[in-house]
């Protein structure tokens, strides 16, 4: 996605693409989408939806697919909405007071760690989304997860157990790798 231009209007034509997606499965009227050239392009997004300062879902694709950046958002943001296995399918009566925020994600950097230390002493708190596999365990945490978790212990830490292992686990066949997103949020839904 780099190649893709980046400008102020990008946030709001993204934003703009996941309400709607939402407002049209809840059958409430959907709000004029600006166009951008970059939504077009191939690209991986997250949509994270807040309700009242607490999470309501969080879905993604960490690399972009053969789909567009306007397809991906769309789906990412019904499936935060709706299938978030988290979460209960979101009800009309809580879209006043939704907030939607959407990162948008450059492609992932493999990390070389020979440890669980290197690894910790390469991590970038408050800029790296980190993705942790290990035998078909995988987990990723976006870089707003270091606002809760700014120790990168507990951080790498919690990701491992996001994966289903033990906090304290590590082998030398974890792989790790490491993307910067671009995050834009938006206020609460007060309609």
């Amino acid at each position: 996605m780099a190649s893709a231009p980046f400008d102020d209007k990008l946030g709001p034509a993204l934003l703009s693409r996941a309400r709607n997606a939402i407002a049209q499965q809840l059958g409430l009227s959907l709000q004029a989408e600006p166009a951008h050239p970059a939504l077009a392009q191939p690209g991986a997004t997250f949509v994270t939806l807040h309700r009242l300062g607490a999470l309501r879902g969080c879905i993604g694709r960490l690399e972009a697919g053969s789909h567009s950046l306007d397809e991906d958002v769309r789906l990412n943001a019904r499936r935060a909405a709706f299938s978030d296995p988290r979460f209960p399918a979101l009800e009309v009566h809580e879209w006043s007071g939704l907030e939607v925020e959407v990162s948008l994600l450059d492609t992932p950097e493999p990390m070389t760690v020979n440890s669980e230390a290197h690894a910790l002493g390469l991590l970038r708190p408050g800029e790296d989304g980190v993705i942790f596999e290990w035998r078909g365990h995988r987990s990723t945490f976006l870089p707003q997860v270091w606002e809760q978790l700014p120790d990168p212990g507990v951080f790498l830490a919690q990701l491992k157990r996001k994966a289903g292992l033990r906090a304290d686990f590590w082998h030398t066949e974890v792989q790790l790798a490491r993307y910067r997103v671009r995050k834009f949020e938006e206020l609460p839904i007060t309609q």
